[in-house]
């Protein structure tokens, strides 16, 4: 009885945290202290002129490279009628403290954790691109800027010439043409050079397109802005492999494309390093290592079910299976 009651109350605390900010953002009843699993992927079918596997992405509040980590081959830019996508809702919270904003750079996702409540909220996120590394760090928000303007660096103004055309002035004013769009929290760490802003552009969010800022999605920047005082903790972590061993004894791991370090890099086959906590987990007699195996070479970016003794769980995408049939037929005598 005392179960179906925790079931019962778990079920409206998720309920009612869905239905807050639900425009803005997910946000996820938080879990027990020894739970890190939340959500649940779902599904979307294609319509006809269903716009660009980015406007679906910002449909879910999903960042693009999320959504191609888990319907790899899908077409981004005109994905196929018909084609029944995963929506990768479900996800293992960082191996941090769970206290103020955490970014995941390996995973372009942004957690926040409201002071007092019960709930984590999950933004999509872009980051600095190759050569403009988003740095790791520990730190917290220094300033709230609404507006903001733009001063970019000599460099900056080299490269928007160089590879653009693009003739920057000294400061970029408040408006339409910002790229940080019309909010920017800015980090303390360093000389307050990274900020946490929004975007004047319809895409890049989910992407690695920045010179080193997060970005946010427009309606988001907003709601974490009007959501986050100043001296928030921040800390920025670049994993691209999470575990998690539940209550119930079921073992996930996560693992996501890692970034780039040079453009020869082929992040679906770099190889990924596992820190400490992450070996030990795998070496344990209870984790399946091909399991492990196999999701390494997947990195779908969503948990999977590596329990030695457990059948063997399908880790592909909807997309992959219906791929997967699509080339059957194709095979089949006579076609």
């Amino acid at each position: 009885m005392l179960n179906l009651t925790n079931r019962l109350a778990w079920t409206l605390v998720a309920v009612l945290a869905s239905a807050i900010n639900a425009a803005d953002a997910t946000v996820y009843p938080l879990p027990p202290d020894n739970s890190r699993l939340i959500g649940e992927n779902t599904t979307h079918t294609v319509m006809q002129d269903g716009g660009s596997l980015e406007a679906i992405a910002d449909k879910y509040k999903i960042g693009l490279l999320a959504m191609l980590e888990a319907n790899p081959g899908t077409d981004p830019w005109l994905p196929r009628p018909g084609t029944v996508l995963t929506i990768p809702s479900q996800m293992l919270l960082p191996d941090t403290p769970r206290k103020g904003i955490v970014i995941n750079l390996a995973e372009l996702r942004l957690y926040y954790y409201p002071k007092g409540e019960n709930t984590v909220i999950v933004y999509p996120i872009g980051i600095g691109q190759l050569g403009r590394n988003t740095p790791v760090m520990v730190t917290s928000i220094s300033q709230k800027i609404p507006n903001p303007t733009w001063t970019p660096t000599a460099n900056i103004r080299k490269i928007y010439l160089k590879e653009q055309g693009i003739t920057l002035p000294a400061v970029v004013p408040a408006g339409p043409k910002n790229p940080m769009g019309l909010y920017a929290l800015r980090l303390a760490a360093g000389s307050g050079t990274y900020l946490i802003h929004g975007t004047n552009a319809n895409f890049g969010i989910g992407m690695r397109v920045s010179s080193g800022c997060i970005r946010l999605r427009p309606d988001d920047i907003e709601a974490l802005f009007n959501s986050v005082p100043v001296s928030t903790r921040v800390q920025v972590i670049n994993e691209p492999v999470k575990v998690a061993v539940e209550p119930d004894g079921k073992r996930y791991v996560e693992v996501h494309q890692p970034l780039s370090r040079s453009e020869k890099d082929d992040p679906q086959t770099s190889p990924i390093r596992f820190n400490a906590r992450t070996a030990k987990f795998v070496a344990q007699p209870a984790t399946d290592r091909v399991m492990v195996k196999q999701a390494v070479a997947r990195r779908s970016g969503m948990p999977v079910l590596i329990n030695n003794g457990e059948p063997v769980t399908p880790a592909s995408s909807a997309a992959e299976a219906q791929a997967a049939q699509g080339s059957a037929s194709d095979r089949a005598p006579g076609a």
